[in-house]
């Protein structure tokens, strides 16, 4: 890097294991091809995909061999634009997902993408709130709305309704007229309900499933006891298994038992985002910050996330 080559300070992993793997560099800073956007990044979430990934599992097969730098959630400002934008210009607002699973780099002073893959971050909603939004937004989004095609009056059942994907899933679904019942600890029940679930079930208890029934459509969130879990749905009722996709034990199971089973991946999505940006704006879905940390803490955000103990979502404060 020559001196007259801009700079930005970014969290890069030279190989898989624990946390302490990632650590603070200056690299250069990118520049927007035709179509991209080069956005200052004010704030960036943490995914488990992320920790996971840096383990050498998640999205280590898309990515390859260390280094590399992690996140795929951000939030800040258009700083320049590339050929042929027309959608952003330099000074808005912006969150997105961009890349995923491709390489984002998202724990970086500065990202660049296509354009379309981030959307106009409402005036009302924080640059933390909205780094907590598109990974684990755009996941329930997708398998409520597009996957499983949730309407009024359904059943849902969402496993690990307090995570970060889980607290929109249940949002989403109540949204949508759904009758919603969720899976967590005792301590978030009664924040669960004020989001929407019309039940929730305490996980730890070893018959807690004999306590649901006649489920439509179950948003599985935890990667455990998937077959067990799929008990519950109803005749012809489907299953989708998100965080470890569709196993060939589920897979027999939805043959032999007359219901529906599916594998899902998030998408980027700047249209999904501008319709759920537009729901937070307007207060009806509420984003959960668990904790915040600067960006050179990023391994500490990861301990913190690796425990599964967390409310919500971690983010990173860059600017």
């Amino acid at each position: 890097m020559n001196n007259n080559t801009p700079s930005m300070r970014t969290i890069t992993q030279q190989r898989f294991g624990a946390a302490d793997e990632l650590v603070l560099t200056t690299v250069p800073r990118p520049v927007p091809l035709p179509t991209e956007v080069l956005v200052r990044v004010a704030a960036a979430g943490v995914n488990p995909v992320d920790w996971k990934t840096r383990q050498g599992h998640g999205m280590a097969g898309v990515l390859g061999e260390p280094p590399f730098v992690l996140g795929w959630d951000v939030a800040g400002v258009v700083e320049e634009v590339g050929f042929g934008v027309t959608t952003l210009k330099a000074g808005d607002r912006v969150f997105g997902m961009p890349w995923f699973p491709r390489q984002a780099g998202g724990y970086a002073e500065y990202v660049t993408a296509p354009a379309r893959q981030f959307a106009k971050t409402p005036d009302a909603v924080s640059d933390i709130e909205a780094a907590a939004v598109p990974l684990a937004a755009l996941t329930a989004w997708q398998v409520v709305v597009d996957t499983a095609g949730v309407k009024a009056g359904d059943r849902v059942l969402i496993t690990a309704g307090a995570g970060g994907v889980g607290h929109f899933a249940v949002q989403f679904a109540k949204y949508l007229g759904a009758h919603v019942t969720a899976t967590a600890s005792a301590r978030n029940h009664d924040w669960l309900r004020e989001l929407g679930a019309d039940e929730v079930v305490d996980y730890h208890g070893a018959g807690h499933l004999s306590l649901i029934e006649d489920i439509d459509v179950i948003v599985e969130l935890t990667g455990l006891d998937q077959v067990r879990t799929a008990s519950v749905l109803r005749p012809g009722g489907l299953i989708v298994a998100v965080p470890s996709g569709l196993s060939g034990e589920l897979a027999d199971a939805a043959a032999a038992g007359g219901f529906r089973a599916s594998a899902y991946l998030v998408e980027p999505d700047g249209v999904a985002l501008t319709t759920i940006g537009g729901l937070i704006a307007d207060g009806a879905v509420k984003v959960e910050v668990a904790a915040t940390f600067p960006l050179e803490q990023a391994a500490a955000a990861h301990e913190l996330g690796e425990t599964n103990h967390t409310r919500g979502k971690i983010v990173l404060e860059v600017a």
